[in-house]
């Protein structure tokens, strides 16, 4: 390694903040001490992305933060500060809104003869396992829709459009690629309708293009080559004969004001465009947690790893970059696979993993990575802050001033379940299926139902106690602490569900220990992994942290509400193993990703040293304020949230306020939610934010 990495300051590169404004501040960023610049990601993601993390294209510098010129400039003037380069990269998933990602807009063309098919994490055969799936196999959906598609269609709002020989359907800003072979009947008509012989000529080669069902290699490649050649002569012929363009433009215009032929049209892709509501149970892709835009790549797959990772490969044999931080290290098949791919590709460099560790929970020490991104000791140093011997006080004035359930662990076990059967039902039904074609070839498990399945999968994976396990099925290698890992959340899911057979849940446990041989079933391990993480993740970070409100300043990613702060002497221990066994581990007491900065977490930390007197003031203040609350709204535990934030944030604009109180009640999901808006909820909270700090008593009382 060039230069030895001994602290990093992140920026956050965007089109308004871009390679010239991060070099302007190098200068600035040496003085400091800093060794290394630690940049977000900056391969080219969606036009106007203000994070990166939605990359289009692992081949090419971001044109917006300035291309290749202004990133070859910035590594220059790095290098001339004395400073190191580590770079945030996204491994594990893609965006896929338009023809940015040439990929995905080509697999949706190709369906699976696509060359890219096998790039994502796509089930192409996607089953009809529970009772309301209607995807059909070889098509993917596209849950990008407003309403129901036979609504949207009679409406006009599904359109064929023309650029002389490439066609495509849009949906306001969204546009999909038509499969070739379904524009036969669209070219043959219009031939009829002008006469014209060498137009009947293209649409009938088209028809002749293998399927796009076809996947041997010589028949893929002739789909893609002659499927170039007809459209360059079909644009040929349309730009030369102003009476064929005529016709099929009049042929696209018949199908845009006719229903039915619109909708067969629809029915010949190899997609499925649907109602948005549609993903949460019938998506045949993985994604990044629930977001439908960014698809699961399969950097598992060799050739996936090396089109993903080329670029930034080159940067690191060349000096350009010193070290990568990897995100989302828990949504990868095999991280243990992964990292060690990449070692051996950059033997020198310094790798950290983005991997969210729960107090008792060590990284594995067979990653081949210099450690963490930091949140363990992100929370652990915050732990500090908090004085344990007043968590029963707190703890029952929080139960007696909301009303809420005071056991994290209950709220959060409650909460993955709400995330595993609303956000991630599309992941869970793909891994029921996987489980039932396990059993089906197994007459002691034939006959569980799907629903059967189902549930207990959703027990399970809610019973999880850490975010995932690390189970390497595919080299059929387990580790006895992932043993355990099952045992204790197949049988915690047991006990939650006295009702449901008792063995369905050995049965399952036994699959998780590789005890069964088929490839189905380690499978079935492989997938249940990438599962059991985002349902952590929704359910604690995303939903839990904002239900569970009796410190807020513990509700930090990466950290356990339930821990009630840590003693010095822990503390001590805690960095002495960290010293001891990943000593080049990223240390961090805020990111990008962290719920409120360190000096919020600090103010709110300092209630747990004078609880008798914040229970004095949050009395007061809740009798203070009861007259504007509108019909009980808002119910005391988002009150109480609120009362922290003004004493973490203070002094803090009203419009700040406001946004965030309307993010933390849609995040709790228990009122209102972003895919299940109750305006009326949402306005009472507003009003009341706005109200409590117009009075300018109230005000003074939170200044005293």
């Amino acid at each position: 390694m060039s230069r030895p990495v001994v602290s990093t300051y992140r920026l956050q590169l965007s089109p308004a903040f871009d390679f010239d404004a991060a070099g302007g501040v190098a200068d600035y960023l040496a003085e400091l001490g800093v060794s290394h610049l630690y940049s977000s990601p900056y391969l080219q993601a969606v036009r106007g992305s203000t994070h990166g993390y939605d990359v289009v294209d692992h081949s090419k510098v971001n044109e917006e933060l300035g291309g290749d010129k202004a990133h070859q400039w910035l590594c220059r003037r790095l290098d001339e500060c004395g400073l190191g380069q580590i770079l945030d990269v996204v491994p594990n998933h893609m965006a896929i809104s338009g023809p940015e990602n040439t990929w995905w807009w080509d697999v949706l063309e190709n369906g699976p003869s696509s060359r890219y098919a096998a790039h994502f994490d796509v089930d192409w055969h996607h089953p009809q396992g529970p009772p309301h799936a209607s995807v059909s196999g070889n098509r993917v959906l596209l849950p990008i829709l407003g309403d129901h598609i036979g609504r949207v269609v009679e409406q006009g709002h599904l359109l064929l459009e023309r650029t002389r020989g490439t066609f495509l359907i849009r949906y306001f800003e969204h546009v999909v690629p038509v499969d070739p072979r379904s524009l036969s009947a669209v070219l043959g008509r219009a031939a009829e309708r002008c006469g014209s012989a060498d137009l009947g000529f293209l649409a009938s080669a088209l028809d002749y293009l293998p399927l796009a069902t076809t996947t041997d290699r010589p028949s893929t490649r002739r789909r893609h080559r002659d499927k170039e050649v007809i459209r360059a002569q079909l644009a040929r012929l349309l730009d030369e004969q102003p009476a064929v363009r005529r016709a099929v433009d009049e042929e696209v215009a018949t199908i845009n004001a006719e229903t039915e032929r619109m909708q067969r049209l629809l029915d010949a892709q190899n997609y499925r465009i649907a109602f948005w509501r549609v993903a949460r149970t019938d998506l045949g892709y993985r994604r990044f947690f629930d977001v439908n835009d960014l698809i699961a790549l399969r950097v598992e797959d060799e050739d996936v790893f090396h089109d993903t990772h080329g670029l930034v490969l080159s940067w690191l044999a060349e000096g350009n970059l010193d070290g990568l931080r990897i995100d989302h290290a828990d949504g990868l098949r095999d991280p243990e696979e992964y990292f060690a791919r990449l070692r051996n590709a950059a033997p020198e460099s310094y790798l950290v993993a983005e991997k969210i560790l729960h107090p008792d929970e060590r990284l594995r020490e067979s990653w081949p990575v210099d450690g963490t991104t930091g949140y363990d000791f992100l929370n652990d140093a915050g732990g500090l802050f908090v004085r344990q011997d007043t968590e029963e006080t707190l703890t029952e004035l929080y139960g007696w001033f909301t009303g809420e359930q005071t056991d994290y662990h209950e709220v959060l076990y409650q909460r993955k379940r709400q995330v595993a059967q609303e956000l991630l039902g599309s992941d869970i039904n793909r891994v029921t299926a996987v489980l039932e074609g396990v059993c089906s070839r197994h007459p002691r498990y034939r006959d569980y139902t799907w629903e059967d399945l189902h549930e207990a999968l959703v027990e399970i994976v809610c019973a999880f106690p850490v975010y995932r396990s690390y189970v390497r099925a595919d080299h059929h290698h387990i580790e006895e602490k992932d043993r355990e890992l099952n045992r204790m959340a197949t049988e915690r899911a047991q006990e939650r569900r006295p009702d449901m057979d008792a063995e369905l849940f050995e049965f399952v446990r036994s699959v998780l220990s590789l005890e069964l041989p088929e490839e189905d079933a380690r499978e079935f391990v492989m997938r249940l992994q990438q599962v059991s993480a985002p349902v952590m993740a929704k359910g604690a970070e995303d939903t839990a942290f904002y239900n569970y409100n009796r410190l807020v300043c513990l509700n930090e990613v990466g950290g356990e509400p339930a821990r009630f702060g840590i003693s010095r002497e822990e503390f001590h221990a805690r960095m002495g193993d960290r010293a001891d066994r990943l000593p080049r581990s990223m240390n961090a007491t805020s990111s990008h990703d962290t719920k409120r900065s360190e000096d919020v977490r600090m103010r709110i930390a300092v209630i747990s040293e004078m609880p008798e007197t914040w229970q004095e003031t949050v009395r007061a203040w809740h009798e203070h304020n009861a007259a504007k609350r509108t019909d009980g709204r808002p119910e005391p535990n988002t009150e109480y949230l609120l009362y922290q934030t003004l004493v973490g944030a203070w002094p803090i604009d009203v419009e700040r306020v406001a946004q965030y109180m309307e993010k933390a009640v849609r995040e709790a999901k228990t009122h209102t939610s972003w895919t299940n808006q109750n305006a009326d909820y949402e306005a009472a909270v507003q009003r009341f934010v706005r109200d409590v700090l117009a009075d300018e008593s109230f005000v003074a009382m939170v200044e005293r």
